[in-house]
């Protein structure tokens, strides 16, 4: 077995414990050989919580390694029960991570894994800050967040919850005050905080990479099959299996959830089944 280690961030409360095991657990599921150092950065977990995920999933290929993080600078950042602090703690990793990482995977706790996720790390980033997804598919859409956030034309606008960091880059040419001043600044305008910044800040500093593969949504699934333009393959669920790496529950519509509407909660079920779920 030709063993290979990848670096996970993940940013979160107590609220999504259960679905950060099923997905940790999806990513080694999909990839028998990745060894998973976890980075949490935080501002509330116990030992207590770390060791009930790490029981959920009995894997020897697993590690975990804490942050705690003081979130006072962002007492005036705004957030809800859906959006709570920890959101933002990710677009400051390149600060509170060790100083020896030099690329890093965050992944959104709400999302599942179907493939192994090497050709997706491993990627060349050159002068780019991030590797992620757009699920902006209509121009209107494009220039509505142009206009709210002050973005530049055609910035990309990010899907915050696949993340590839280029340390080194950030380290070297972004900081903390920017964020904080752009938040300050826009905050009444904000309506998915952390990927507002992210996208008016560094959206033109983004490598785009195929939604539908590394970031898809049932969403961005249902509105891409509404406008198939030709050639283009319908997602079925048959495709999902075949070719999609990453499936992501954004919004509210969450899989574990008893409201849930779609089909993509399958994958989720599948992991979770083989998850010891307390």
């Amino acid at each position: 077995m030709n063993e290979w280690k990848m670096n996970l961030l993940v940013t979160l409360n107590a609220d999504y414990l259960r679905p950060l095991a099923v997905m940790l657990n999806s990513v080694l599921l999909s990839d028998p050989e990745v060894r998973l150092d976890v980075y949490v950065l935080h501002k509330s977990l116990k030992t207590s919580d770390f060791n009930a995920v790490a029981t959920a999933i009995h894997s020897d290929r697993l590690a975990f390694f804490p942050i705690a993080i003081d979130d006072s600078a962002l007492a005036k950042a705004p957030t809800s029960r859906r959006y709570p602090t920890e959101m933002y703690f990710r677009l400051f990793a390149s600060r509170y991570l060790p100083a020896h990482l030099d690329r890093v995977l965050y992944l959104d706790p709400d999302l599942v894994v179907l493939r192994s996720l090497k050709d997706l790390y491993a990627m060349p980033m050159d002068n780019h800050y991030f590797a992620a997804c757009s699920h902006v598919l209509f121009r209107g859409m494009q220039k509505f967040n142009e206009l709210r956030l002050n973005m530049e034309k055609a910035t990309p606008y990010i899907n915050s919850g696949v993340l590839l960091m280029n340390l080194p880059l950030l380290r070297a040419e972004t900081k903390q005050e920017e964020v904080l001043q752009y938040i300050r600044r826009h905050k009444n305008v904000l309506m998915l905080p952390d990927q507002d910044v992210l996208s008016a800040l560094y959206g033109s500093k983004t490598l785009l990479v195929d939604s539908l593969i590394f970031n898809l949504s049932e969403r961005f699934r249902n509105t891409y099959n509404l406008r198939l333009l030709p050639g283009d393959v319908r997602i079925t669920t048959e495709w999902i299996r075949e070719h999609a790496v990453i499936i992501h529950f954004c919004g509210r519509n969450k899989p574990w959830k008893s409201n849930y509407v779609g089909d993509l909660g399958l994958f989720y079920h599948e992991i979770a089944a083989k998850t010891t779920l307390w």
